[in-house]
Order: structure tokens, then C-alpha cells, then sequence
């Protein structure tokens, strides 16, 4: 039995939960992660800090273990129309519970509460892909960045 809890500017995660939460997305997105300090960067914008828009952050508990089997972070986007409302740019499920339908269960309860549209970007090769499109994400833009 998976566990989801919802946390949000209005509703913070506990320090503790927050250091799990980094630590586990840092230690499972494997080739498709970042720093831990980008990951806290990004916690900290879902939770307001700094008077920024925020976002939803979930995470998926095994309620026998109380192991944390998955991560979600959505942060909004301040935008409205011309761009996706809200971006997903951490999603990470344990290698012990992927394929059971823990991260569906996160991306649906993420579609559910997040207000607006969402956008997120996804390796080509990354597995994930195939869950995005089943919930109804489609490649609309091949993105390019300008790293300064």
C-alpha cells in the first residue's frame, strides 16, 4: 500500500521530510539528475520561499516500510496561456517500486491538483516517456537551450 502526501506553500513539508525528499531524488534519478543544491533550489521555489510562485511536491510512502518509494516537483510557473502553468521538473520512483504503479499514482495526483496546464521535459531515451504520453503529454516543441 503507497502512501501519497501532498505538501505546498500552504502546507510545508517538515525539515526532515524536506532533507528525504533531496536526498532521495538526488540518489534516484540516476543519469537524468542534478546537484542536491539545484534539487533544495527547486524545493524551496515549490514552497514559496522568497515570494516565489511555488508548487506542489509529493511524495509516495510505503506504508509497510515507510520507505520512501517516489518524488514528485512541480513548480508554477508564473505564466499563463503563452506557457504551461506549471512545469514537473523532478519526478524519481525507487527501482524497488517502478513498474508496480507508483509514479502513475504520483503524475495522476500531480494532473489532479496542479491548476492550469503542466509541461515537463523528458530525455528521448528516458523509460518514463511512454507513462508521459499515456496521461495524455505529447512532444509539441523540440526544446533548444542557450547555456550562458
Amino acid at each position: 500500500m503507497i502512501q501519497i502526501n501532498t505538501y505546498s506553500a500552504q502546507n510545508k513539508a517538515p525539515e526532515n521530510t524536506k532533507k528525504e525528499i533531496i536526498d532521495f531524488l538526488f540518489e534516484s534519478l540516476d543519469q537524468y539528475g542534478d546537484p542536491k543544491e539545484d534539487i533544495e533550489k527547486c524545493l524551496d521555489y515549490a514552497f514559496g520561499k522568497d515570494d516565489k510562485p511555488g508548487g506542489l511536491v509529493i511524495s509516495a510512502i510505503d506504508a509497510e516500510t515507510q520507505k520512501m518509494a517516489g518524488a514528485v516537483i512541480i513548480n508554477k510557473t508564473g505564466m499563463n496561456g503563452y506557457i504551461p502553468e506549471n512545469i514537473l521538473v523532478y519526478i524519481a520512483t525507487d527501482k524497488d517500486f517502478r513498474g508496480k504503479g507508483v509514479g502513475k499514482k504520483m503524475m495522476q495526483t500531480a494532473i489532479d491538483l496542479s491548476e492550469g496546464d503542466m509541461a515537463l521535459h523528458c530525455e528521448p531515451d528516458n523509460p518514463a516517456k511512454f507513462l508521459y504520453e499515456k496521461l495524455g503529454f505529447t512532444s509539441k516543441y523540440l526544446e533548444m537551450r542557450l547555456k550562458k
